[in-house]
């Protein structure tokens, strides 16, 4: 089987980048001639047609993109290898975070705050659902991501599962709401409208289970499975919220929130996943040193 030539990838993905074969040509100093045949070279190497031609520009076919993904994971890896053997790439070394939209801002800032203002280091924080983060993770596009979900793990899965902290989960309100009397979880359930996790957390389950045993049917304001949104609804006074304390640090201790009841036996845990890898990120590895 043909050998991919690297060079040719490379000017593959350029072109993909741009979508012309003239604009990426001029950015390679090469003839639109020259860089024509090499993406042919490339096309006749894995069998495909890489693109198609769309108006006056080049759209990826479905090999194009699946070459183009090969093609990205290869350079990040070798970009890794580099600045990690040889550690006199950057100033600063990047430490690359995914972490889950809805998780916990709050949460977020606690396991970054040992990097803040360190000159050695650049946080690059990305956002997005489980499966998108823990696919750029599998391509070395991330160092680590931040969740409250743990993956399944296979008998050959790359995760490593990173326990970080477990945090009560508590009835939040305003004290407008709340009043100087305090009430039993049990009557605050059963009397005041609710702000719950989304039916398909791990919270909501648990919460769920709770208000069967008390045999209430609780009255439901809203649901969210974003955090941001459960601590915005509580600011707001749509109801009690069920929340982790971590969400809503700063509205208790300013006063703006209270903690109406602990609910004991409902804790959020928090997870880091990474993969495993012969060079890791030594920032990650002293971070976790931290914990």
């Amino acid at each position: 089987m043909a050998q991919i030539n690297l060079h040719h990838l490379r000017l593959f993905r350029a072109v993909a980048t741009d979508g012309t074969l003239t604009s990426a040509a001029r950015g390679l100093n090469l003839s639109q001639s020259a860089l024509s045949t090499q993406i042919k070279a490339l096309e006749a190497t894995l069998g495909h047609d890489l693109f198609e031609r769309r108006g006056r520009g080049l759209a990826l076919t479905e090999a194009g993109r699946i070459a183009l993904d090969h093609a990205e994971a290869i350079f990040r890896t070798a970009d890794d290898l580099t600045a990690t053997l040889r550690e006199t790439g950057q100033a600063r070394r990047p430490l690359r975070v995914g972490a889950m939209a809805t998780l916990s801002r709050n949460f977020q800032m606690q396991f970054l705050r040992p990097l803040i203002g360190r000159a050695d280091v650049e946080v690059v924080l990305r956002s997005g659902s489980q499966a998108e983060l823990l696919r750029d993770l599998d391509a070395l596009a991330l160092d680590v991501v931040l969740t409250n979900l743990t993956p399944g793990r296979e008998a050959d899965s790359p995760w490593l599962v990173h326990r970080l902290a477990e945090q009560p989960v508590s009835l939040i309100g305003t004290p407008a709401r709340l009043g100087a009397a305090m009430r039993p979880l049990a009557v605050l359930l059963a009397t005041e409208p609710l702000i719950l996790p989304a039916p398909d957390t791990a919270l909501r389950v648990a919460f769920d289970g709770l208000a069967a045993r008390l045999d209430i049917v609780p009255v439901i304001a809203a649901e969210a499975d974003d955090m941001a949104m459960l601590r915005l609804l509580a600011r707001e006074d749509a109801g009690l919220a069920v929340i982790p304390s971590i969400v809503v640090q700063d509205e208790l201790a300013s006063g703006f929130l209270m903690e109406a009841a602990r609910i004991e036996g409902m804790s959020e845990t928090f997870y880091a996943i990474t993969r495993e890898r012969r060079f890791p990120n030594p920032v990650l590895a002293q971070l976790f040193g931290t914990k």
